[in-house]
């Protein structure tokens, strides 16, 4: 869709209109074309009333009044793009949109630190593979007389008596449990992200 620019008269209104609204533009960067396009209509029609409604007074003064009465695009945005983008993130569950959507979440509460931290811890998941491939026999989940001992590493010193209970089936259920438990935090996120808007 095709988003008409105002036209103004005087070089500097145009200069100050397209120099914001590139601002408003870089600002939602991050989002999907259809909500940059939204949030950018949006800014602009409210530009194009504002100046319907105010003739006769200089143009430059008037838009200058009217930015300032919106605000700086980065920081004005910021809480609109955060949302949209946590939106889109446990929409998708694509996990480069998860991680960009919770750091843009930082500021907006604990909950989103935490639930950062938690998919931070996936990636010691993916680290136990790693380390499982190169060394094998350092590495699973170990018991010791009957009750559980580690999920990591244990050097040989310390394997006296400690037996690796899931030996070759290590690496596919560290598989499962990194899908598993993605798609169960993504859906608490969904969930927190649905009690916040009630």
């Amino acid at each position: 869709m095709k988003i008409e620019n105002i036209k103004f008269s005087q070089e500097a209104s145009k200069r100050v209109y397209n120099d914001y609204m590139k601002r408003v533009k870089k600002a939602t960067s991050s989002l999907s074309k259809q909500n940059q396009d939204d949030i950018y209509m949006e800014f602009n029609s409210h530009i194009f009333e504002a100046i319907q409604q105010k003739n006769g007074i200089n143009e430059i003064d008037l838009l200058l009044d009217i930015l300032e009465n919106l605000g700086v695009p980065e920081e004005v945005l910021k809480p609109l793009v955060a949302d949209k983008k946590l939106e889109q993130a446990t929409k998708t569950f694509n996990p480069i949109h998860v991680f960009k959507a919770l750091v843009l979440n930082f500021t907006n509460g604990i909950t989103y630190i935490i639930f950062f931290f938690l998919y931070l811890l996936l990636f010691g998941f993916v680290f136990l593979i790693f380390a499982k491939i190169t060394n094998r026999s350092e590495v699973g989940l170990f018991y010791k007389d009957a009750s559980f001992m580690v999920l990591g590493i244990v050097d040989n010193t310390n394997k006296n008596g400690v037996t690796e209970l899931l030996g070759n089936w290590f690496i596919p259920v560290m598989l499962i449990s990194i899908v598993f438990f993605y798609i169960l935090i993504t859906i608490l996120l969904k969930f927190k992200k649905s009690i916040n808007q009630k």
